[in-house]
């Protein structure tokens, strides 16, 4: 039996409105290499200044996962080469990073946690992007010296389970923060996965192999799957020293296959030395206190929303699990309705008609009018179903809530007399199935409400329609 052993370096590009050293626009899909000048592509003579907006960043993080910030931090060269690195090298933090020591608590179905400790996070430019054509490479240069905060993990991940369990927490904070968009389709948190395995007791750490440039949750754990069962059967083989050494490997999605792509460098290849350019990174009290003050986070909020809404843990987790939903929810809640419905017609009914690129930021039917239909459910103005009817029409029109039911004619009807006369009529039209009924066939039960509301064309109050029903048939 095998233990699995994970660490994960996560790279998060920050949403400063420049880029860390210099004044060119921080952009995506922006001409290529127009947001450039001679400090981010390393001009002779070009020196970097920091943007005070990066250090706010990551001062906040530091404050959300119960860090260490470090008031005097360091910025160190690290040297390589490779086409997308103007300057040949990258301004990072090696010895003194401005946050260290920080914890990260994972939650499981069933209740119960875990803790990931965090080793560190540091600042660091991001180099350009290489753009394959044919036989053909270019070079794009807009992201060259774009701010990245590097989350660095302790190996105390376990499963591929796990791993996504710290991703979608650590996803969720740095948007609650609002430090980062995270946008793993455009490359804004990229992760790379430290995969390795031993035998299940043994305290020592084997060989990892690292996994670079996965794009989705999905594919990052089936990239660990895969990979774990590589390692596996090379050392259930015998040939685990000659199969599986320190390198960087690709995840191949059409393949299913994780493949080599380079030999892994030690700390020592990169010839890191202090980066002369810079002075130190000093944080004074007045900026301390300044940054620290961070906004509500999702443990906190879904806490609150157990406590304060009576929602149970799973239903507060799924609604805090992004900024816009907790956002949404809470706006819905201000109609003064129920957190069981609110979240049912968040989660189930509003996000099932979503498709293509709608999704809660641009939700055709916005929060306050959601929270309406709820409450109109709830005083029984229509009946649920009508409500669906109602949403779906909403889904296509910019329409007031109490505008669509009297357009649509859904009304609940909740006059006893008008449905005593349709239940009478019914119970008149037929008289074999009442008497069946009082005979003992219980089950015809369902008939008769059926037959009400199917005559009343559905706006007949069911709870009515029940205790019409049970007091004439006695």
């Amino acid at each position: 039996m095998f233990e699995v052993v994970i660490g994960l370096e996560v790279h998060v590009q920050l949403n400063t409105k420049t880029k860390l050293f210099c004044s060119c626009a921080t952009s995506f899909n922006h001409k290529q290499n127009s947001n450039t000048c001679p400090t981010c592509l390393a001009l002779p003579g070009a020196l970097p200044v920091l943007n005070r907006s990066v250090l706010e960043k990551s001062v906040m993080f530091g404050t959300a996962v119960n860090a260490t910030v470090n008031r005097t931090s360091y910025f160190d060269r690290k040297s390589y080469f490779y086409p997308d690195s103007p300057s040949a090298y990258q301004i990072t933090q090696l010895y003194t990073p401005i946050v260290e020591h920080g914890t990260l608590q994972i939650d499981f179905e069933y209740g119960t946690h875990k803790i990931i400790r965090i080793n560190r996070a540091h600042i660091e430019a991001d180099a350009g992007k290489n753009i394959h054509d044919g036989e053909i490479s270019k070079v794009d240069l807009n992201r060259a010296g774009t701010p990245l905060l590097e989350i660095v993990s302790e190996p105390d991940m376990r499963s591929s389970e796990e791993v996504i369990l710290y991703l979608k927490k650590l996803h969720a904070i740095v948007r609650y923060l609002d430090i980062s968009d995270a946008n793993m389709q455009e490359g804004s948190f990229r992760v790379d996965v430290n995969v390795s395995i031993r035998p299940k007791g043994d305290e020592k750490l084997y060989t990892r192999v690292e996994i670079k440039n996965i794009n989705s949750f999905r594919f990052i754990q089936k990239a660990i799957e895969i990979e774990v069962a590589r390692q596996i059967e090379a050392w259930e083989d015998g040939v685990y020293d000659d199969e599986i050494y320190q390198e960087t490997r690709l995840f191949d999605q059409a393949k299913q296959q994780t493949r080599s792509m380079r030999g892994k460098e030690e700390a020592a290849d990169y010839r890191y030395f202090p980066e002369p350019d810079l002075l130190k990174v000093a944080v004074d009290d007045t900026m301390f206190e300044t940054f620290r003050n961070i906004p509500e986070l999702p443990d906190v909020k879904r806490e609150r929303f157990v406590s304060e809404y009576g929602m149970n843990e799973y239903n507060a987790s799924v609604i805090t699990a992004s900024p816009e939903m907790a956002r949404y929810f809470e706006e819905m809640m201000e109609q003064g309705i129920s957190a069981k419905n609110a979240t049912t017609w968040l989660t189930v009914e509003l996000q099932g008609r979503f498709s293509g690129d709608v999704n809660i930021d641009n939700s055709p039917v916005n929060a306050p009018t959601l929270g309406l239909l709820v409450k109109r459910i709830e005083d029984q103005t229509i009946s649920g179903k009508a409500a669906k009817e109602v949403l779906d029409y909403l889904m296509e029109h910019d329409a007031e809530v109490d505008a669509v039911i009297e357009k649509l004619g859904l009304r609940q009807v909740s006059d006893t007399g008008a449905i005593e006369k349709i239940v009478d009529e019914i119970l008149a039209a037929n008289p074999d199935k009442v008497e069946e009924y009082r005979n003992g066939k219980e089950k015809l039960f369902g008939f008769f409400v059926g037959q009400t509301m199917k005559a009343s064309k559905g706006s007949a109050n069911p709870q009515a329609v029940n205790a019409i029903l049970k007091s004439k048939l006695g």
